[in-house]
């Protein structure tokens, strides 16, 4: 079985990811670091010289190859990746792969992106809280769509990295 997480950036789907991985004796797969490592530049060289639609082509080629290999891994998407195409029907619709969606409220991701935001290219141009706050809260609405399709959702809010985990498990066995 492939668990896939996804949800909005600052979520924490890659350190969930890794340690659930860990948890399973499976291996990891952060799908940002797979492109990353194809392309040999960061998602943020990506978006600069090559655009969006490049970098979202490359996601739904490495999307699709992950989704059909036959090893069992936890993988962690992008923010966007179930927005675009058919990427959020495939991963519905293909056996043998649970989907959870790390629910994060928007203030958490405020304050969590906040400190981070030089290194996200969509939110790097914002400098105040509150305009990141707005901009979290009607870019969340607007995939929420997607992401409420899930096979899965664990709240994260309040939750330590082991309490997500334990959540994710019980959930699945």
């Amino acid at each position: 079985m492939k668990i896939v997480l996804l949800g909005y950036m600052g979520c924490g789907k890659s350190a969930v990811g890794k340690q659930l991985a860990r948890l399973l004796k499976r291996s990891f797969v952060d799908l940002d670091q797979a492109i990353e490592e194809d392309q040999k530049m960061t998602i943020a060289q990506l978006f600069d010289v090559k655009g969006e639609i490049y970098f979202r082509k490359k996601e739904q080629v490495l999307f699709t190859s992950l989704l059909r290999a036959k090893q069992d891994v936890v993988l962690s998407l992008g923010g966007g990746t179930p927005c675009y195409g058919n990427l959020m029907e495939q991963l519905t619709n293909t056996p043998d792969v649970v989907s959870i969606y790390l629910s994060a409220s928007v203030d958490t991701l405020t304050a969590r992106l906040f400190l981070e935001k030089e290194t996200r290219p969509m939110i790097s141009h914002i400098s105040e809280k509150q305009v990141l706050n707005d901009f979290l809260r009607k870019h969340l609405f607007e995939r929420s769509f997607y992401y409420n399709q899930a096979h899965h959702k664990v709240a994260v809010d309040k939750k330590s990295l082991e309490e997500i985990v334990a959540s994710i498990v019980a959930l699945l066995f």
